[in-house]
């Protein structure tokens, strides 16, 4: 579903660096443009047809797909021609696919200038002079980019109110969401995985830590452990050792895990390394998300010299709260950037309960948020019993839909002027950015091409656009599935058929 760590070295942090806002706004206009204009329909059309098609079927007849489903479905948006199709209207799993369903809807539904907030609030009256004099309650709206930062933020205004001292405790109020933290379908064995990090209202940091390991100076030496960040939530059980480079035996040894059997938040790091070896990194997700968030905003009180001593703690806020600080994160269009180039399965939940909370009313659920989907592929004439979907990201073996509904999706957005460049700029660029970037090098289809991509072990999918050689815009849907060789040789196969579209031209 998510490269590993990817999330971590391609956060929407570093989207804001390498797509500043002017840069955004120039690639909207590009594609809100592209989408203008009439193609002529030359002679030999139907001859340049019939040898893309041709190459395309050259192309499925590798080996490695003798055991494998394959569905294709490739259009003109400018013609309305099917340039090719295999299988279209069965029935795959999409993988992250699935994220091009939930964030068109979330575009759609909520407008690219939507803002995920998180409030702060106390009781009223609590607050005498630079005391309150009670608890301070912190609820979560789905923000799935809410960092320490922003918490430090919210604490830093609570204090340039004068505050200095809260006697109560801190109540975490994640009801803005249901309580079911893993989507219908997961699979067990994954749940302490990072990138199944558990769906909450109240989410901070990805709800992950980092754990760093390195060897220490000398064989016999413990192994060096930092945490990132630096809190009390977390438990470290250090019984690694650094070994000599030959002893193979320590280092197969080797593992950082967070105890999942019974789940808790505690860490150990066994086995060895070999001195002199890189470090490692391990992003671990966490027990409990709304809690953790509690427990770094009362830490960050006491690093702003604001005295706290009470307990974090679940609960609702009262009807008789106030609000103090009120945080809301970018507009949704950035949010989406993040989803789609690194395929953030957590991101992608937050947005399905979000669209649930708002447009069905809270809490947000994933069947509210896949009825809402639902409705908004209906009004663009998608028949509802022709597909199943459970959640938002695709992670789930239960969602089935086919390329026929991707490549009428995507016809969908790219008519929608108002949404259209938003929905294109989300989506990884071969050969530059998100899970596209070591793909399609060297290509026609390097830079040019954009596209989802979708991986669950045995799945690989990729759907997205292109422009031809003539410049005509392209929507077209992969998936292959039941495949035993690696992934990364079913991706060498699709972008052979995206350098292939990319390069066709009816002259």
């Amino acid at each position: 579903m998510k490269l590993k760590l990817a999330k971590h070295f391609f956060h929407i942090k570093t989207l804001r660096l390498v797509f500043p806002k002017a840069a955004i706004f120039a690639v909207m206009v590009f594609m809100a443009c592209s989408s203008t204009g009439s193609l002529k329909k030359p002679q030999k059309q139907t001859d340049a047809v019939f040898n893309l098609r041709k190459n395309i079927e050259q192309v499925l007849q590798d080996s490695l797909l003798r055991q494998t489903r394959t569905g294709i479905k490739i259009v003109s948006l400018q013609t309305g021609e099917t340039l090719y199709e295999r299988n279209s209207q069965q029935l795959f799993h999409p993988a992250s696919n699935m994220k091009l369903l939930t964030t068109s809807t979330a575009l759609k539904r909520l407008g690219p200038n939507y803002k995920f907030k998180t409030t702060l609030y106390s009781d009223i009256g609590s607050i005498v002079d630079s005391s309150i004099c009670g608890n301070l309650y912190l609820k979560g709206f789905g923000n799935p980019d809410l960092s320490i930062d922003d918490l430090r933020w919210i604490v830093q205004k609570l204090k340039s109110q004068g505050i200095t001292e809260i006697s109560g405790d801190i109540i975490c109020d994640d009801t803005y969401m249901d309580d079911l933290y893993w989507g219908s379908g997961w699979m067990w064995d994954d749940v302490s995985a990072w990138y199944w990090a558990p769906i909450c209202a109240l989410t901070v940091n990805d709800n992950c830590v980092t754990v760093t390991v390195k060897p220490g100076k000398r064989v016999g030496d413990s192994l060096i452990v930092q945490l990132e960040p630096q809190t009390s939530y977390v438990k470290i059980i250090n019984t690694g050792i650094t070994v000599n480079s030959q002893d193979t035996l320590q280092q197969k040894a080797f593992k950082v895990e967070r105890h999942w059997r019974p789940a808790e938040n505690t860490v150990v790091v066994e086995g060895g390394m070999g001195i002199g070896s890189r470090e490692r990194n391990f992003v671990i997700d966490i027990v409990d998300a709304a809690l953790y968030a509690g427990t770094l905003f009362g830490e960050l009180l006491r690093e702003e010299n604001i005295a706290f001593d009470g307990q974090v703690i679940k609960d609702t806020i009262p009807d008789t709260s106030i609000v103090l600080v009120e945080h809301y994160s970018p507009p949704l269009t950035m949010a989406m950037i993040n989803t789609n180039k690194i395929s953030d399965n957590l991101s992608a939940e937050l947005f399905l309960k979000t669209v649930g909370a708002e447009v069905k009313g809270p809490p947000g659920t994933a069947d509210k948020g896949t009825s809402v989907i639902r409705e908004f592929l209906a009004s663009i004439g998608v028949d509802s019993s022709t597909y199943e979907i459970v959640d938002g990201s695709g992670v789930s073996r239960y969602d089935v839909i086919t390329p026929d509904l991707i490549v009428e999706l995507l016809k969908a957005m790219h008519n929608d002027f108002g949404i259209q460049a938003e929905f294109k700029t989300s989506l990884p660029i071969a050969g530059v950015d998100g899970t596209l970037r070591n793909r399609m090098k060297n290509s026609a289809a390097q830079s040019k091409l954009r596209a989802k991509t979708g991986s669950l072990r045995g799945v690989s999918s990729l759907a997205g656009y292109t422009a031809t050689g003539d410049g005509e815009i392209v929507a077209f849907s992969m998936i292959m599935e039941h495949f035993l060789v690696s992934t990364s040789r079913i991706h060498k196969i699709q972008d052979r058929i995206g350098d292939l579209i990319t390069s066709f031209s009816r002259k």
